[in-house]
């Protein structure tokens, strides 16, 4: 197989600025789709970072690549919350831990991923996790929690804590039994779930294009973010495929009616909000 290449829209802008920032706290930047970095000042996390033009096939991709994985050079550890190639790809994250770093995926991401080919990550910097683990990377504690995605064979949720704040990324999980318990155990401030709408996609296996509802209605997300008992929610997936786009501002209008989340945090590819404050905070430089 030939090994996929990386083309950053943006060149190298935003690891740039990534790596200059020195929270006070935990900042947060959004690489579309799924893909997260959390950030402290000793510790960079990425979550389901995917930088494909677009793999899944019949899909197409409607925002810029924000990076190239190569111009990384901090990265401390990879969480992957399930198997599908846009969460489990290995050209974006395995040059992410080329220096160094531990990949953290359930065992289907290893053992049924989507991408076929080489996990480019060597075994004795895999670790397998499973809802109830509980570990450490740098200053973050990391907890893992089970997720309701029927489209996916063992998805995982994670609540990562830090001195200055929690952050929850449900990856692509619609309402779950167990969010109840999560936003008992702990006082999350921000939370991120997938929200989408149905559109019409075409499902390469059976040739056949057909209405598709990925990911949670506004109605499920306000329900999910309510058991969470979210201070301040963050949609994503919203902005990455052609069929199955949504607004994720039509969200205060389902939200009114709960007591959670406090407020909706709404970005766009490259943003960064911190963990501490609500808001999305400038960047200090610009293209």
């Amino acid at each position: 197989m030939t090994e996929e290449t990386i083309h950053s829209t943006w060149e190298d802008w935003l690891v740039t600025e990534i790596e200059r920032t020195a929270p006070e706290g935990v900042a947060v930047w959004y690489l579309g789709c799924n893909g997260f970095v959390v950030r402290s000042t000793t510790t960079t996390l990425y979550i389901d970072p995917y930088f494909a033009d677009a793999n899944p096939p019949g899909l197409v991709r409607m925002i810029p690549v924000p990076m190239n994985p190569d111009d990384a050079t901090e990265c401390d550890g990879v969480l992957i919350t399930h198997e599908h190639i846009d969460h489990m790809h290995p050209p974006s994250f395995g040059p992410l831990l080329d220096d160094g770093g531990t990949l953290y995926a359930p065992s289907a991401s290893y053992e049924s991923p989507d991408y076929d080919g080489d996990l480019r990550v060597d075994s004795d910097r895999r670790e397998v996790v499973a809802a109830g683990d509980e570990f450490s990377v740098g200053d973050f504690t990391v907890h893992v929690r089970s997720a309701n995605d029927g489209d996916a064979i063992e998805p995982v949720s994670y609540v990562i804590e830090h001195d200055s704040g929690v952050f929850f990324h449900g990856g692509d999980s619609k309402p779950a039994t167990e969010f109840t318990a999560i936003g008992e155990e702990f006082d999350i401030d921000l939370g991120v779930l997938a929200v989408g709408t149905t559109g019409r996609v075409h499902h390469a296996a059976e040739d056949e294009t057909r209405p598709t509802k990925w990911y949670m209605t506004p109605d499920e997300a306000v329900e999910a973010a309510n058991a969470l008992q979210l201070d301040r929610y963050l949609p994503s997936h919203y902005d990455m495929w052609k069929g199955v786009l949504a607004d994720p501002k039509s969200i205060h209008e389902s939200a009114t009616s709960y007591e959670h989340p406090h407020s909706l945090e709404v970005v766009r590819i490259g943003d960064r909000v911190d963990v501490s404050s609500p808001g999305v905070v400038p960047p200090s430089s610009h293209r």
